[in-house]
Protein backbone atom coordinates (compact mmCIF):
# COMPACT_ATOMS: atom_id res chain seq x y z
CA UNK A 1 0.00 0.00 0.00
CA UNK A 2 2.67 2.46 1.00
CA UNK A 3 4.07 2.09 -2.25
CA UNK A 4 1.33 3.24 -4.38
CA UNK A 5 -1.14 4.74 -2.40
CA UNK A 6 -1.17 8.06 -0.74
CA UNK A 7 -0.05 8.05 3.06
CA UNK A 8 -0.49 10.95 5.70
CA UNK A 9 1.26 10.87 9.38
CA UNK A 10 0.59 7.32 10.87
CA UNK A 11 -0.52 9.01 14.48
CA UNK A 12 -3.27 11.41 12.04
CA UNK A 13 -4.05 8.20 10.01
CA UNK A 14 -5.36 6.52 13.83
CA UNK A 15 -6.39 9.39 15.40
CA UNK A 16 -8.35 10.22 12.25
CA UNK A 17 -9.58 6.75 12.23
CA UNK A 18 -10.31 6.45 16.49
CA UNK A 19 -12.74 10.08 15.95
CA UNK A 20 -14.80 8.23 12.76
CA UNK A 21 -15.49 4.42 14.34
CA UNK A 22 -15.43 5.18 18.60
CA UNK A 23 -18.55 6.05 19.11
CA UNK A 24 -19.74 8.00 22.28
CA UNK A 25 -20.79 5.18 24.14
CA UNK A 26 -17.61 3.36 23.71
CA UNK A 27 -14.51 3.40 25.77
CA UNK A 28 -11.02 2.64 24.16
CA UNK A 29 -9.22 0.49 26.26
CA UNK A 30 -5.60 1.63 25.06
CA UNK A 31 -5.85 5.91 24.28
CA UNK A 32 -2.49 5.90 23.56
CA UNK A 33 -1.67 2.90 21.51
CA UNK A 34 -2.43 2.21 18.14
CA UNK A 35 -5.34 0.70 18.47
CA UNK A 36 -9.20 0.51 17.79
CA UNK A 37 -9.65 -1.67 21.05
CA UNK A 38 -12.70 -0.92 22.57
CA UNK A 39 -15.47 -1.84 25.07
CA UNK A 40 -18.83 -1.22 23.24
CA UNK A 41 -21.32 -0.84 25.64
CA UNK A 42 -25.21 -1.32 24.99
CA UNK A 43 -28.32 -0.96 27.77
CA UNK A 44 -30.83 -3.76 28.45
CA UNK A 45 -30.66 -7.06 28.71
CA UNK A 46 -28.64 -8.75 26.54
CA UNK A 47 -30.27 -11.12 24.06
CA UNK A 48 -28.77 -14.34 23.09
CA UNK A 49 -30.87 -15.86 20.08
CA UNK A 50 -29.05 -18.27 17.86
CA UNK A 51 -27.90 -16.65 14.59
CA UNK A 52 -28.05 -17.36 11.38
CA UNK A 53 -26.49 -15.96 8.13
CA UNK A 54 -26.88 -16.03 4.66
CA UNK A 55 -24.39 -14.71 2.19
CA UNK A 56 -26.29 -15.00 -0.69
CA UNK A 57 -24.14 -15.05 -4.03
CA UNK A 58 -23.76 -12.14 -6.63
CA UNK A 59 -27.16 -10.51 -5.67
CA UNK A 60 -27.32 -7.46 -6.64
CA UNK A 61 -29.75 -5.03 -4.97
CA UNK A 62 -31.82 -4.19 -7.96
CA UNK A 63 -33.03 -7.93 -8.79
CA UNK A 64 -35.32 -7.42 -5.93
CA UNK A 65 -38.14 -5.41 -6.24
CA UNK A 66 -38.20 -3.37 -3.62
CA UNK A 67 -34.93 -1.69 -5.71
CA UNK A 68 -37.09 -1.53 -8.68
CA UNK A 69 -36.81 -5.11 -10.56
CA UNK A 70 -39.77 -5.60 -12.85
CA UNK A 71 -38.72 -9.53 -13.37
CA UNK A 72 -40.78 -10.73 -10.14
CA UNK A 73 -38.34 -13.16 -9.14
CA UNK A 74 -37.41 -12.30 -5.40
CA UNK A 75 -41.25 -12.38 -4.22
CA UNK A 76 -40.02 -13.97 -1.17
CA UNK A 77 -36.98 -11.99 -0.29
CA UNK A 78 -39.23 -8.82 -0.56
CA UNK A 79 -42.00 -10.09 1.62
CA UNK A 80 -39.17 -11.03 3.91
CA UNK A 81 -37.60 -7.89 3.70
CA UNK A 82 -41.24 -6.38 4.61
CA UNK A 83 -40.89 -8.29 8.13
CA UNK A 84 -37.39 -7.25 8.90
CA UNK A 85 -34.48 -4.53 9.86
CA UNK A 86 -33.65 -3.57 6.85
CA UNK A 87 -30.63 -1.43 5.05
CA UNK A 88 -31.66 0.56 1.91
CA UNK A 89 -28.04 1.69 1.27
CA UNK A 90 -26.04 -1.14 1.98
CA UNK A 91 -23.13 -1.38 -0.14
CA UNK A 92 -20.49 -4.23 -0.68
CA UNK A 93 -16.80 -3.47 -0.23
CA UNK A 94 -15.64 -5.09 -3.65
CA UNK A 95 -16.46 -7.18 -6.75
CA UNK A 96 -15.44 -10.70 -5.14
CA UNK A 97 -16.73 -13.58 -2.99
CA UNK A 98 -13.35 -13.56 -0.69
CA UNK A 99 -14.10 -9.71 -0.34
CA UNK A 100 -17.58 -9.95 0.62
CA UNK A 101 -16.57 -12.64 3.04
CA UNK A 102 -13.28 -10.46 4.55
CA UNK A 103 -15.48 -7.54 4.82
CA UNK A 104 -18.10 -9.60 6.49
CA UNK A 105 -16.19 -11.95 8.81
CA UNK A 106 -12.85 -9.15 9.70
CA UNK A 107 -15.20 -6.01 9.80
CA UNK A 108 -12.39 -3.90 8.22
CA UNK A 109 -12.13 -1.50 4.77
CA UNK A 110 -11.05 -3.45 1.23
CA UNK A 111 -7.41 -3.42 1.11
CA UNK A 112 -5.49 -3.34 -3.05
CA UNK A 113 -4.93 -6.62 -4.61
CA UNK A 114 -5.77 -10.02 -3.01
CA UNK A 115 -7.97 -9.99 -0.16
CA UNK A 116 -6.98 -10.84 3.22
CA UNK A 117 -9.02 -14.71 2.63
CA UNK A 118 -6.19 -15.91 0.06
CA UNK A 119 -3.22 -14.53 1.87
CA UNK A 120 -0.99 -16.11 4.02
CA UNK A 121 -0.90 -14.47 6.99
CA UNK A 122 -4.84 -14.35 7.44
CA UNK A 123 -5.20 -16.36 10.65
CA UNK A 124 -6.07 -15.92 14.74
CA UNK A 125 -7.61 -12.59 13.32
CA UNK A 126 -10.17 -10.36 15.89
CA UNK A 127 -13.22 -11.13 14.01
CA UNK A 128 -17.19 -11.52 14.55
CA UNK A 129 -16.73 -15.03 15.43
CA UNK A 130 -14.60 -13.60 18.22
CA UNK A 131 -17.32 -11.66 19.20
CA UNK A 132 -19.75 -14.75 19.01
CA UNK A 133 -17.21 -16.85 21.24
CA UNK A 134 -17.13 -14.15 23.56
CA UNK A 135 -21.11 -14.97 24.40
CA UNK A 136 -20.78 -18.83 24.13
CA UNK A 137 -21.47 -19.78 20.70
CA UNK A 138 -20.68 -22.42 18.25
CA UNK A 139 -19.15 -20.28 14.89
CA UNK A 140 -19.82 -22.94 12.07
CA UNK A 141 -19.25 -22.00 8.60
CA UNK A 142 -21.57 -23.78 5.40
CA UNK A 143 -20.51 -23.80 1.75
CA UNK A 144 -21.61 -26.57 -0.86
CA UNK A 145 -18.26 -26.59 -2.67
CA UNK A 146 -14.68 -27.94 -1.48
CA UNK A 147 -13.71 -25.07 1.00
CA UNK A 148 -9.98 -25.41 -0.16
CA UNK A 149 -11.15 -23.02 -3.34
CA UNK A 150 -9.93 -19.69 -2.69
CA UNK A 151 -8.20 -20.28 0.59
CA UNK A 152 -12.09 -20.38 1.86
CA UNK A 153 -10.86 -23.27 4.71
CA UNK A 154 -7.81 -21.96 6.04
CA UNK A 155 -9.58 -18.42 6.43
CA UNK A 156 -12.34 -19.50 8.49
CA UNK A 157 -10.75 -22.32 10.21
CA UNK A 158 -7.90 -20.28 11.33
CA UNK A 159 -10.25 -17.87 12.62
CA UNK A 160 -12.36 -19.94 14.93
CA UNK A 161 -14.80 -21.62 12.63
CA UNK A 162 -15.78 -25.48 12.40
CA UNK A 163 -16.20 -26.30 8.68
CA UNK A 164 -19.08 -28.10 7.13
CA UNK A 165 -18.22 -28.30 2.94
CA UNK A 166 -18.35 -30.88 0.14
CA UNK A 167 -15.12 -31.01 -0.20
CA UNK A 168 -12.60 -33.95 0.81
CA UNK A 169 -9.09 -32.81 0.62
CA UNK A 170 -7.01 -30.29 2.75
CA UNK A 171 -7.67 -28.37 5.93
CA UNK A 172 -4.96 -26.87 7.10
CA UNK A 173 -3.43 -30.26 8.74
CA UNK A 174 -4.49 -32.40 11.34
CA UNK A 175 -5.16 -30.09 13.91
CA UNK A 176 -8.11 -28.95 11.55
CA UNK A 177 -9.64 -32.25 10.87
CA UNK A 178 -11.45 -32.62 13.99
CA UNK A 179 -13.65 -28.59 13.24
CA UNK A 180 -15.02 -30.48 9.96
CA UNK A 181 -17.79 -32.28 8.55
CA UNK A 182 -18.33 -33.22 5.18
CA UNK A 183 -21.58 -32.97 2.91
CA UNK A 184 -21.98 -36.98 2.10
CA UNK A 185 -22.85 -37.83 -1.16
CA UNK A 186 -26.93 -39.32 0.22
CA UNK A 187 -27.07 -35.29 1.10
CA UNK A 188 -26.76 -34.20 -2.15
CA UNK A 189 -29.78 -34.22 -4.42
CA UNK A 190 -28.00 -31.99 -7.27
CA UNK A 191 -24.24 -30.52 -7.71
CA UNK A 192 -22.33 -28.72 -10.25
CA UNK A 193 -19.01 -27.62 -10.82
CA UNK A 194 -19.50 -25.05 -7.78
CA UNK A 195 -20.89 -26.92 -5.18
CA UNK A 196 -24.45 -28.59 -4.47
CA UNK A 197 -27.45 -26.39 -4.62
CA UNK A 198 -28.98 -24.20 -2.27
CA UNK A 199 -31.78 -26.28 -1.02
CA UNK A 200 -29.37 -29.41 -0.26
CA UNK A 201 -26.69 -26.73 1.75
CA UNK A 202 -29.69 -24.99 3.85
CA UNK A 203 -31.22 -29.01 4.72
CA UNK A 204 -27.51 -29.42 5.99
CA UNK A 205 -27.98 -26.45 8.22
CA UNK A 206 -31.10 -27.35 9.39
CA UNK A 207 -29.97 -30.81 10.60
CA UNK A 208 -26.96 -29.29 12.31
CA UNK A 209 -28.68 -26.38 13.73
CA UNK A 210 -31.27 -29.56 15.20
CA UNK A 211 -27.96 -31.17 16.78
CA UNK A 212 -27.13 -27.70 18.34
CA UNK A 213 -30.43 -27.29 20.14
CA UNK A 214 -30.38 -30.76 21.00
CA UNK A 215 -26.64 -29.95 23.00
CA UNK A 216 -27.98 -26.83 23.92
CA UNK A 217 -25.59 -24.89 22.23
CA UNK A 218 -26.25 -21.50 20.91
CA UNK A 219 -24.97 -21.33 17.30
CA UNK A 220 -23.36 -18.96 14.53
CA UNK A 221 -23.89 -20.27 11.13
CA UNK A 222 -22.47 -18.52 8.06
CA UNK A 223 -23.72 -20.00 4.77
CA UNK A 224 -22.40 -19.12 1.73
CA UNK A 225 -24.51 -19.99 -1.37
CA UNK A 226 -23.59 -20.62 -4.75
CA UNK A 227 -26.59 -21.92 -6.83
CA UNK A 228 -26.65 -18.13 -8.44
CA UNK A 229 -23.41 -18.43 -9.90
CA UNK A 230 -22.44 -19.35 -13.26
CA UNK A 231 -23.79 -22.03 -15.13
CA UNK A 232 -26.81 -20.98 -13.26
CA UNK A 233 -28.04 -24.46 -12.72
CA UNK A 234 -30.01 -26.13 -10.22
CA UNK A 235 -32.53 -28.93 -9.60
CA UNK A 236 -35.52 -29.13 -12.55
CA UNK A 237 -38.90 -28.61 -11.79
CA UNK A 238 -38.72 -26.42 -8.72
CA UNK A 239 -39.30 -22.88 -10.85
CA UNK A 240 -40.63 -21.67 -13.91
CA UNK A 241 -37.37 -21.36 -15.80
CA UNK A 242 -35.74 -24.25 -17.07
CA UNK A 243 -31.99 -24.97 -14.95
CA UNK A 244 -29.02 -22.99 -16.48
CA UNK A 245 -31.63 -20.39 -18.24
CA UNK A 246 -29.88 -17.61 -16.88
CA UNK A 247 -28.85 -14.92 -13.92
CA UNK A 248 -32.75 -13.77 -13.12
CA UNK A 249 -33.65 -17.78 -13.25
CA UNK A 250 -30.97 -18.20 -10.49
CA UNK A 251 -32.14 -15.53 -8.61
CA UNK A 252 -35.25 -16.76 -8.66
CA UNK A 253 -34.22 -20.21 -7.92
CA UNK A 254 -32.16 -18.82 -4.73
CA UNK A 255 -35.05 -17.11 -3.52
CA UNK A 256 -37.30 -20.56 -4.04
CA UNK A 257 -34.71 -22.34 -1.98
CA UNK A 258 -34.74 -19.35 0.85
CA UNK A 259 -38.28 -19.64 0.94
CA UNK A 260 -38.24 -23.37 1.34
CA UNK A 261 -35.77 -22.97 4.30
CA UNK A 262 -37.53 -20.65 6.00
CA UNK A 263 -40.33 -22.87 5.74
CA UNK A 264 -38.29 -25.61 7.49
CA UNK A 265 -36.92 -23.82 9.81
CA UNK A 266 -40.44 -22.11 10.83
CA UNK A 267 -41.51 -25.94 11.93
CA UNK A 268 -38.10 -25.98 13.68
CA UNK A 269 -38.33 -25.53 18.03
CA UNK A 270 -35.13 -23.22 17.39
CA UNK A 271 -36.80 -21.21 14.91
CA UNK A 272 -38.63 -18.32 17.46
CA UNK A 273 -34.93 -18.28 18.99
CA UNK A 274 -32.93 -17.68 16.16
CA UNK A 275 -32.25 -14.92 13.91
CA UNK A 276 -31.51 -14.36 9.73
CA UNK A 277 -29.38 -12.05 8.70
CA UNK A 278 -29.45 -11.68 4.89
CA UNK A 279 -26.91 -10.17 2.43
CA UNK A 280 -25.17 -10.60 -0.81
CA UNK A 281 -21.44 -11.24 -0.88
CA UNK A 282 -21.18 -8.57 -4.06
CA UNK A 283 -23.44 -7.40 -6.99
CA UNK A 284 -23.83 -9.35 -10.42
CA UNK A 285 -21.81 -7.93 -13.14
CA UNK A 286 -18.98 -5.94 -10.92
CA UNK A 287 -16.14 -6.75 -12.20
CA UNK A 288 -12.94 -4.17 -12.81
CA UNK A 289 -9.71 -3.30 -11.76
CA UNK A 290 -9.70 0.24 -11.62
CA UNK A 291 -12.94 2.19 -12.48
CA UNK A 292 -15.50 2.00 -9.73
CA UNK A 293 -18.88 2.07 -10.62
CA UNK A 294 -21.13 3.10 -7.77
CA UNK A 295 -24.09 1.42 -8.86
CA UNK A 296 -22.45 -2.19 -8.99
CA UNK A 297 -22.32 -2.35 -5.25
CA UNK A 298 -25.55 -1.48 -3.94
CA UNK A 299 -26.28 -4.88 -2.31
CA UNK A 300 -29.51 -5.83 -0.49
CA UNK A 301 -29.33 -7.19 3.31
CA UNK A 302 -31.41 -7.01 6.23
CA UNK A 303 -32.61 -8.84 10.01
CA UNK A 304 -35.52 -10.93 10.44
CA UNK A 305 -36.86 -12.72 13.20
CA UNK A 306 -35.03 -10.10 16.08
CA UNK A 307 -36.70 -10.59 19.50
CA UNK A 308 -39.44 -7.42 20.08
CA UNK A 309 -38.19 -5.61 17.25
CA UNK A 310 -40.46 -4.27 14.70
CA UNK A 311 -39.91 -3.72 10.62
CA UNK A 312 -37.71 -0.48 10.31
CA UNK A 313 -35.94 0.85 6.94
CA UNK A 314 -32.65 2.24 7.51
CA UNK A 315 -31.71 4.70 4.58
CA UNK A 316 -28.31 5.37 5.68
CA UNK A 317 -25.11 4.56 3.76
CA UNK A 318 -23.52 1.59 5.05
CA UNK A 319 -21.31 -0.83 4.40
CA UNK A 320 -20.88 -4.58 5.01
CA UNK A 321 -18.69 -3.92 7.58
CA UNK A 322 -21.17 -2.85 9.52
CA UNK A 323 -24.34 -5.00 9.97
CA UNK A 324 -23.01 -7.54 12.32
CA UNK A 325 -21.91 -4.52 14.88
CA UNK A 326 -25.40 -3.23 14.69
CA UNK A 327 -27.06 -6.89 15.18
CA UNK A 328 -24.69 -6.82 18.14
CA UNK A 329 -26.60 -3.40 18.74
CA UNK A 330 -30.20 -4.82 18.60
CA UNK A 331 -29.15 -8.04 20.78
CA UNK A 332 -27.99 -5.52 23.53
CA UNK A 333 -24.54 -7.12 24.12
CA UNK A 334 -21.16 -5.12 25.02
CA UNK A 335 -18.69 -6.38 24.41
CA UNK A 336 -14.66 -6.07 23.47
CA UNK A 337 -14.11 -4.77 19.97
CA UNK A 338 -11.48 -3.48 17.46
CA UNK A 339 -13.60 -3.60 14.52
CA UNK A 340 -13.62 -0.60 12.29
CA UNK A 341 -17.39 -1.60 10.87
CA UNK A 342 -19.96 0.14 13.80
CA UNK A 343 -23.50 0.22 14.77
CA UNK A 344 -25.60 2.18 12.01
CA UNK A 345 -28.47 2.89 14.58
CA UNK A 346 -25.76 5.04 16.31
CA UNK A 347 -24.09 7.02 13.63
CA UNK A 348 -25.37 10.31 13.74
CA UNK A 349 -26.74 11.94 10.46
CA UNK A 350 -23.65 13.12 8.37
CA UNK A 351 -21.68 9.96 9.83
CA UNK A 352 -23.18 7.43 7.45
CA UNK A 353 -20.67 5.97 4.46
CA UNK A 354 -19.55 3.17 2.48
CA UNK A 355 -16.56 1.83 1.79
CA UNK A 356 -16.19 0.43 -1.60
CA UNK A 357 -12.90 -0.73 -3.66
CA UNK A 358 -11.28 -3.16 -6.37
CA UNK A 359 -8.26 -4.80 -7.04
CA UNK A 360 -6.83 -1.11 -7.72
CA UNK A 361 -8.99 1.93 -5.86
CA UNK A 362 -10.35 2.68 -3.28
CA UNK A 363 -13.11 4.39 -2.20
CA UNK A 364 -14.80 6.36 0.44
CA UNK A 365 -18.82 7.06 -0.53
CA UNK A 366 -20.31 9.78 2.04
CA UNK A 367 -23.24 12.56 1.65
CA UNK A 368 -23.22 11.89 -2.59
CA UNK A 369 -19.69 12.18 -2.77
CA UNK A 370 -17.12 10.08 -3.69
CA UNK A 371 -13.14 9.94 -2.81
CA UNK A 372 -11.09 8.03 -5.05
CA UNK A 373 -7.66 6.92 -3.98
CA UNK A 374 -5.63 5.40 -6.88
CA UNK A 375 -2.33 2.92 -7.04
CA UNK A 376 -0.31 6.14 -8.25
CA UNK A 377 -0.69 8.01 -5.22
CA UNK A 378 -3.76 9.88 -6.18
CA UNK A 379 -7.14 11.10 -4.90
CA UNK A 380 -9.79 11.99 -6.78
CA UNK A 381 -13.25 13.49 -5.47
CA UNK A 382 -16.42 13.36 -7.35
CA UNK A 383 -19.75 14.55 -6.73
CA UNK A 384 -22.22 11.46 -7.29
CA UNK A 385 -25.44 11.40 -9.11
CA UNK A 386 -27.49 8.71 -7.68
CA UNK A 387 -30.23 8.86 -9.83
CA UNK A 388 -27.80 9.26 -13.15
CA UNK A 389 -24.55 7.08 -11.08
CA UNK A 390 -22.62 9.96 -12.87
CA UNK A 391 -19.73 10.93 -11.25
CA UNK A 392 -18.77 14.46 -11.48
CA UNK A 393 -15.04 15.78 -10.55
CA UNK A 394 -14.84 18.23 -7.84
CA UNK A 395 -12.41 20.09 -6.18
CA UNK A 396 -10.16 18.05 -3.53
CA UNK A 397 -11.52 18.37 -0.05
CA UNK A 398 -8.34 18.23 2.65
CA UNK A 399 -10.47 16.96 5.29
CA UNK A 400 -12.38 14.55 3.63
CA UNK A 401 -9.01 13.25 1.92
CA UNK A 402 -7.87 12.70 5.64
CA UNK A 403 -10.75 11.10 6.51
CA UNK A 404 -10.75 8.43 3.40
CA UNK A 405 -6.75 8.04 4.39
CA UNK A 406 -7.44 7.76 7.96
CA UNK A 407 -10.05 4.32 7.01
CA UNK A 408 -7.32 2.98 4.27
CA UNK A 409 -3.58 3.97 5.56
CA UNK A 410 -4.49 2.82 8.83
CA UNK A 411 -5.87 -0.52 7.61
CA UNK A 412 -2.76 -1.33 5.91
CA UNK A 413 -1.04 -0.20 9.22
CA UNK A 414 -2.75 -2.62 11.38
CA UNK A 415 -2.24 -5.40 8.91
CA UNK A 416 0.80 -5.22 7.95
CA UNK A 417 1.89 -4.87 12.36
CA UNK A 418 -0.47 -7.77 13.18
CA UNK A 419 -2.60 -5.14 15.03
CA UNK A 420 -5.76 -6.96 14.11
CA UNK A 421 -4.68 -10.60 15.67
CA UNK A 422 -6.66 -11.93 19.03
CA UNK A 423 -3.27 -11.93 20.74
CA UNK A 424 -3.85 -7.71 20.90
CA UNK A 425 -7.63 -7.48 21.87
CA UNK A 426 -7.51 -10.19 25.61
Amino acid sequence: YTDFYLTQDTKVSIATLQKNVVQETDVLLDPEKHSLKRLIKNEGKEKTPNVIFICIESLSADFMGRYGNKWSVTHYMDSLANESVTFDNLYATGTRTVRGMEAITLSIPPSPGRSIVKRENNTSFFNIGTIFKQKGYKNVFFYGGDGYFDNMNQFFGGNGFDIVDRGRGYLMGDEFKSKRTNIEDNEVTFENAWGVCDEDIYRKVIKEADINYENKEPFFNFIMTTSNHRPYTYPENKIEFESGSGRHAAVRYTDFAIEQFMMLAKSKPWFKNTVFVIMADHCASSAGKRDIDVSKYHIPGFIYNLPQQKPEAIDKFCSQIDIFPTLFGYLNWTYKSQLIGKDITKMKDNEDRALIGNYRSLGLLQDNKLMILNDKKSANLYNWNKATNDLSPIKSDPDFLRTTLGYYHTNDFFYQNNLYKISDTK
